[in-house]
């Protein structure tokens, strides 16, 4: 089982965006995929045409008072299951972090799905901030992917990411998280677009993915209608792109284990 967890500290630059079709994309090629939304927002959940739904949150695992299992819920998707987001997690940012074990809450939550193989992948949709529910995915995490939009801020929220995954390898929680992807968002036909893509494969080099993902309409809309691109508009450039993306994902995770 591979723990992904999709994170920036920056909002609006497709992280759920990206969690959610990854997710549908992937179950699409009949991986057993659970999303968690992370974010007291719910934006994953309601993206996927889900509203919260009581105690069955990530809040009570955290906390150590429920078993994780219990908090998964079935999509109209095969193969696609999800732990919803709820706005009691903007209450597990101040309780988690009061606990001695606060940066390793999520990892041992998850522990008994590691154990039983009961997902080929986890997917763990971030809150834009750099606050406990964040650097928990981190800890708790094989991989991060980083949705990094095409524009010249994006650089500088790139440097603090990586700062964050160095003090996470640092403090001993998972000395071995490493940046196992970056991809391109939001993509229009400009020089500073290429000039960002170019400037980030200068220091990324392989880990950038070579997919970019487009800016669209069709990308905007899918969410306010509860559906991924894959199902909201099959044929369209945003499905396009992250079937595309979802191929490489999975390349690079067939050739890890060969290296392995």
């Amino acid at each position: 089982m591979k723990i992904i967890a999709v994170a920036n500290q920056k909002g609006g630059v497709g992280k759920t965006t990206t969690s959610v079709n990854l997710a549908a994309c992937l179950a699409a090629k009949g991986k057993r995929v659970l999303l968690i939304d992370l974010d007291p927002q719910a934006n994953a959940t309601s993206a996927l045409g889900h509203e919260p739904i009581d105690q069955h949150s990530i809040y009570g695992p955290l906390l150590g008072a429920e078993d994780i299992a219990r908090t998964v819920v079935p999509t109209r998707f095969d193969h696609l299951w999800l732990i919803p987001g709820d706005i009691e997690l903007a209450g597990a940012e101040i309780e988690v972090a009061r606990a001695e074990d606060h940066l390793t809450r999520l990892r041992d939550a998850l522990q008994p799905l590691r154990d039983d193989v009961t997902f080929d992948v986890v997917l763990l949709d971030c809150p834009p901030s750099l606050g406990i529910l964040m650097t928990n995915a981190l800890a708790a995490a094989d991989e991060l992917l980083v949705p990094l939009q095409c524009e010249y801020f994006a650089l500088e929220g790139l440097s603090k990411i990586v700062h964050v995954v160095e003090q996470v390898r640092a403090s001993g929680a998972n000395p071995g998280l490493n940046i196992g992807g970056i991809l391109m968002t939001m993509f229009m036909r400009n020089n500073l677009a290429y000039q960002v893509i170019q400037e980030v494969q200068n220091h990324f080099g392989d880990v950038i993915y070579k997919t970019v993902v487009p800016r669209t309409v069709r990308l905007s809309e899918a969410p306010s209608h509860g559906k991924p691109i894959i199902e909201y508009d099959p044929n369209g450039l945003g499905a396009t792109a992250y079937r595309a993306m979802t191929l490489e994902f999975l390349a690079r995770q067939k050739a890890e284990k060969r290296s392995g």
